[in-house]
């Protein structure tokens, strides 16, 4: 419950020191590099959601044929 109030308060100033301070860690050449991993990630995530999705559809079908 606490975590959820924090994440709400997570607004405009709190996004612009976030994004500094990875500016400062990682430095301005990598942070492509970590974007592109992110997006490489998140593809593989909703890949593996549709996988799952069609096969949970395909499985009611042939449950619902059966019958």
């Amino acid at each position: 419950m606490l975590s959820n109030i924090l994440l709400l308060s997570f607004g405009g100033p709190e996004m612009i020191v976030v994004l500094f301070a990875i500016l400062l860690l990682f430095g301005g050449r990598k942070i492509p590099e970590l974007m592109r991993g992110l997006g490489k990630g998140i593809k593989e995530f909703n890949n593996a959601r549709a996988t799952i999705e069609t096969e949970l559809k395909d499985g009611m079908k042939e449950i619902e044929d059966t019958k």
